[in-house]
């Protein structure tokens, strides 16, 4: 039983399973081989695990690939390469040695005590808009869910051109015709490496959960249609993002019009020249000026219909779903620009945005402007779809949403906390990680925040049900109002009485 105490706060009771005295080795046999791992804190970790063949020569652009066997022992205490990316985002830490097509490794941080049963496990896929990240940051770090009696894994996959690609001639290759996802591929191969191989760790095959921020809350989405990975996992985490957004995701044809577009950029005339290219080259292409970004597409094999088509039969994956949004998404001037914050220019940019729709989006947005410009950014980005994703599946199966607010607080350096809580701002928050990011000067509120958050999380990923002794009960969407629970230093159930904003951009999303 582990508890945390902090100041007027009730104690958070987590239940966690029992363990025996004796220790476990650092060595695992899995696919392959056998590991050598690291053993610290109380936490056996193994980095860099490969879970498929590297995706090299003629294998870019293809399906996973079985792991090719190695002789006796393989170090597993330093990180695999990170998948090709270019430096996108600033707030990435990375602790992988550097990027590279050979890119297809997992983490996996279990406890270091023998437990008396299998574990529950998590699978976290990480965020960087499907073009950067790495199962290395910090902030995704395993070790604080392993002490929480949690087999915790990080997966990475393709990015980018390399994992989204699409093109006639790799169509053509396949016994599908389809091409592009290889991203999601990869997720879904590592998903079945986590059924054949996670009892060595203590893990329990049946009780796996698939969970990620942004980019790869877009892939618990996805997954949850996807094909390749059925009857895989038996519950889902979603953290800001899903495929249910405004945009409708790009057909294969499309897909396959810019794959073409890009060799021509490359200056490749065939597949074949195209595999040839170093990697580095094929990033310098993505760089350049009018290049598509690669993402998921509607593939007929992957991604069989349109994701909202699929979602609105009820075909996806039954299994319990926990997923929510920060009250910061996007900031305000995301819709009014330059603009001062005021109803005149707020009311002028629904006019921009909506034409003969913009007394309705008033209606929807009428509220404080501030707050309306922001929330109509954050919709407009990737709130909608994640309200989307919650609506319709809280129609098939348990569904419990939050509603992030917790500011990070000052910075090491002195820059004041933000207003609200931005994108990714939650994640140290969810998985006890807040030690692992130094940029920031944590207080005893942000542990007491983090205490709870992780402690509905950690609770989900056991039973299906974030609830706990000690905690605010947290009701399923579908029960009556307040259902949506609000994580702050105080947290609790509220109504958002925010369903008039989505049904909006339902109507605009329904428009031919």
């Amino acid at each position: 039983m582990i508890r945390f105490a902090y100041p007027g706060v009730l104690l958070l009771s987590l239940a966690t399973p029992a363990f025996a005295a004796s220790a476990l080795p650092a060595v695992a046999h899995v696919e392959g081989g056998a590991i050598e791992g690291t053993i610290s804190d109380g936490v056996r970790a193994f980095k860099g695990v490969p879970f498929a063949a590297p995706p090299v020569g003629t294998l870019r652009w293809k399906p996973p690939q079985p792991v090719q066997p190695w002789n006796g022992v393989r170090p597993a205490k330093d990180f695999g390469n990170r998948a090709m990316q270019l430096p996108l985002f600033a707030d990435m830490v990375f602790r992988s040695p550097g990027t590279d097509e050979d890119c297809l490794y997992l983490n996996v941080w279990t406890p270091a005590a023998r437990a008396k049963k299998k574990l529950p496990v998590l699978v976290y896929f990480h965020g960087g808009g499907l073009a950067a990240g790495d199962g290395s940051e910090p902030r995704y770090d395993g070790a604080a869910m392993a002490r929480q009696g949690i087999v915790a894994l990080t997966v990475n996959y393709r990015l980018g051109v390399f994992g989204f690609l699409a093109h006639p001639e790799l169509s053509a290759e396949g016994p599908v015709r389809a091409s592009g996802n290889y991203g999601l591929m990869d997720q879904a191969a590592a998903l079945r490496w986590v059924q054949r191989n996670i009892a060595s760790f203590g893990g329990d095959p049946a009780q796996v959960t698939i969970a990620g921020e942004s980019a790869g809350s877009y892939s618990v989405s996805a997954q949850m249609i996807n094909p390749q990975a059925r009857g895989l996992f038996a519950r889902a985490i979603g953290e800001s993002g899903s495929v249910l957004g405004r945009e409708p995701l790009p057909t294969l044809t499309q897909a396959e019009q810019q794959g073409v577009a890009f060799a021509g950029a490359a200056g490749a005339t065939s597949l074949a020249e195209l595999r040839a290219m170093p990697a580095q080259r094929l990033l310098e292409v993505v760089r350049q000026p009018g290049m598509p970004w690669f993402g998921i597409v509607q593939d007929g094999a992957v991604i069989e219909r349109a994701p909202l088509e699929t979602y609105r039969r009820g075909m996806q994956a039954k299994v319990p779903l926990l997923a929510g949004w920060n009250s910061q998404e996007m900031h305000a001037g995301a819709i009014l620009g330059k603009e001062a914050v005021t109803k005149e220019n707020f009311a002028a940019a629904l006019e921009k945005l909506y034409g003969d729709s913009a007394r309705d989006a008033a209606r929807a947005y009428d509220y404080d402007v501030a707050e309306a410009a922001r929330d109509l950014a954050s919709d407009r980005w990737i709130v909608y779809g994640t309200w989307k994703w919650i609506d319709l599946h809280s129609r098939i199966a348990p569904t419990y949403r939050y509603y992030f607010s917790r500011p990070r607080p000052e910075t090491t350096a002195g820059k004041p906390a933000d207003a609200g809580a931005v994108h990714s701002g939650e994640i140290e928050y969810a998985l006890g990680n807040l030690d692992g990011n130094k940029v920031y000067r944590w207080s005893e509120d942000d542990r007491r925040v983090s205490a709870t958050m992780q402690g509905y999380f950690a609770n989900f990923i056991r039973t299906g049900n974030p609830n706990g002794a000690g905690m605010a009960n947290w009701p399923v969407v579908n029960h009556p109002a307040p259902n949506v629970m609000r994580i702050d230093v105080r947290s609790a159930p509220y109504n958002p009485r925010d369903r008039e904003r989505f049904e909006f951009h339902d109507r605009q999303q329904e428009k031919p």
